[in-house]
């Protein structure tokens, strides 16, 4: 099966310790994450903020006031998956270093688990639905040599 084709932008705030990050996203990894979780061709942001920018998105978009992993605003699925995911720097590197992953293997999910999301994919609309959408990230992580995040 051919992957989806992609259009990317990849964005960095600005914020303490963002060579950090950066040095963990090389482009071209985030475009095989992204194209490996697609199932249509897309055109994906995927922009890196700090906890600050975080907090006050989630707070916005979803009435939770506190820096989350990702964030994703799904804008169209068909014919293009149109989405724009928003990682949150501090909380990913946190949760890799609890998690005793390395800042790209936790990049790496958290970037195809949006790009689920963005597809209409969700683990918050019940068990059965959480248990497909891990068992399928764990399938698109073993495809790109990254060990099941669970």
């Amino acid at each position: 099966m051919a992957l989806a084709e992609l259009s990317l932008s990849l964005q960095f705030a600005r914020f303490q310790g963002v060579e950090r990050h950066r040095a963990a996203l090389p482009r071209h990894g985030v475009t095989r994450w992204i194209r490996h979780a697609l199932d249509a061709d897309g055109e994906i942001t995927v922009r890196i903020v700090d906890a600050d920018e975080g907090q006050r998105l989630n707070r916005e978009f979803r009435g939770k006031d506190y820096a989350t992993n990702v964030l994703t605003f799904d804008y169209a699925q068909a014919p293009l998956v149109m989405a724009d995911l928003v990682l949150c720097a501090p909380v990913i590197a946190r949760e890799a270093k609890e998690q005793r992953k390395t800042l790209v293997a936790h990049y790496a999910h958290m970037v195809v688990h949006g790009t689920l999301h963005a597809q209409g994919w969700d683990h918050e609309t019940g068990e059965a639905d959480a248990e497909e959408m891990e068992a399928r990230e764990i399938e698109i992580l073993a495809g790109l040599g990254i060990r099941n995040p669970y």
